[in-house]
């Protein structure tokens, strides 16, 4: 069995999601991870999910003979690849930015929202994105794409400011400033 099968088997044998495996120069073995979806444990990857899968992954690969100077084990980040069908499925109705192999109309990158294309037997994939003029949709396929990846989105509406309790006769006057502001 090779390296990859051993690390595919393991990570999904713990109950994850296997995103990607990276080799690189000097021995260095990357491999992202991710949560199952609708994982009841939690939304996102922690410290102590890596480890586990660091430890059991460095014992999988000493026994398959598998050869690293460095292993890490991390989650995707907030920008995931999407890689499989099964990811674009799971990530339908998110922001992405997709780069296609080839250009459609002058053009390889798009950034817009990913939709499972309608309709009886349809296996492709749509993103609408706009142009800046109108929306646009435009369909592709897995087989079509170079590179897609989530965009992430950050709401920091979500956490207003929220003013301390105002002690009883501490109130500010309407004349009086207060934080530099008139009231």
């Amino acid at each position: 069995m090779n390296w990859q099968a051993a690390i595919e088997r393991t990570v999904t044998g713990l109950g994850y999601d296997l995103v990607d495996v990276e080799r690189s120069a000097r021995g260095l073995l990357r491999v992202f991870i991710d949560r199952l979806p609708n994982d009841p444990t939690g939304e996102f990857i922690t410290v102590d999910d890596c480890e586990k899968v660091t430890r059991q992954l460095q014992h999988v690969l000493e026994v398959e003979g598998g050869s690293y100077e460095r292993l890490e084990v991390s989650s995707p980040g907030l920008d995931r690849p999407l890689k499989k069908a099964a990811d674009y499925a799971r990530f339908a109705g998110e922001q992405i930015e997709l780069t296609l192999k080839m250009p459609f109309q002058g053009r390889k990158k798009y950034s817009g929202v990913l939709q499972a294309q309608d309709g009886e037997g349809a296996t492709g994939w749509r993103i609408v994105f706009n142009d800046g003029k109108t929306d646009q949709a435009l369909d592709f396929s897995l087989e079509e794409v170079r590179e897609a990846r989530l965009v992430p989105v950050i709401d920091f509406k979500g956490r207003r400011f929220q003013a301390a309790p105002v002690a009883p006769g501490d109130e500010p006057q309407a004349d009086e400033e207060v934080g530099g502001q008139e009231q």
